[in-house]
């Protein structure tokens, strides 16, 4: 049964009261940090983590970070680069090259950036965390939020559940972006998404 998540995060964010905890928000890029970040900051202390080893090559994945410091660093809020690890993501993967964007590949992705957020969450003794993948129209949001909830089970945090395409989530993503003249990729990150732009795009 398909779970409505915005519902259960406005719920969360109802219980809080008024207090304004810390959130540990993993951005997979600065465009998609936008509307995101509008949505929590008045609930939340936000802190953005910038986590992606999945990113190829490597000087995309610098010009998707450096995106992305700039934006956060506009807003006054907090920013922190994770490493670039693309052995880890590359190990999480291993045997699922062939998979199809969206199957079990980008799963496993997904659930490296969270635990990845989690543990950062738990050492700076942060409450919550969530990410900005649920505002893609092209993630599933169901496969995420069940992924972060699974994984705050193991550290000292609760996983903020969310699906922030929702309410124009991801339009306004874009309408942020062009307005703030934003760098926006046309590919997820990763080399097997753009090996699959490139053959899209010959078709």
């Amino acid at each position: 049964m398909k779970i409505n998540y915005n519902i259960g995060m406005e719920k969360i964010i109802e219980e809080l009261k008024g207090e304004k905890p810390k959130l540990l928000l993993h951005s997979c890029c600065g465009p998609c940090s936008t509307s995101v970040i509008d949505r929590l900051n008045p609930f939340f202390e936000l802190i953005v983590y910038f986590y992606n080893p999945n990113i190829y090559p490597e000087a995309e994945y610098l010009r998707r970070a450096t995106e992305q410091k700039k934006y956060i660093e506009s807003l006054g809020l907090e920013y922190i680069q994770g490493d670039y690890e693309v052995g880890e993501f590359e190990s999480v993967v291993k045997g699922l090259e062939k998979e199809k964007e969206g199957g079990r590949r980008c799963l496993e992705c997904f659930r490296l950036r969270l635990e990845k957020t989690a543990q950062m969450a738990d050492t700076l003794n942060i409450k919550y965390y969530t990410t900005t993948l649920t505002v893609s129209a092209h993630k599933n949001s169901q496969l995420i939020n069940e992924a972060g909830l699974k994984i705050a089970n193991k550290y000292k945090v609760d996983f903020l559940v969310s699906d922030f395409k929702k309410k124009s989530g991801y339009q306004k993503s874009i309408e942020m972006s062009k307005e703030q003249g934003m760098y926006r990729q046309d590919y997820c990150g990763c080399k097997f998404s753009e090996k699959e732009r490139e053959i899209d795009s010959e078709k």
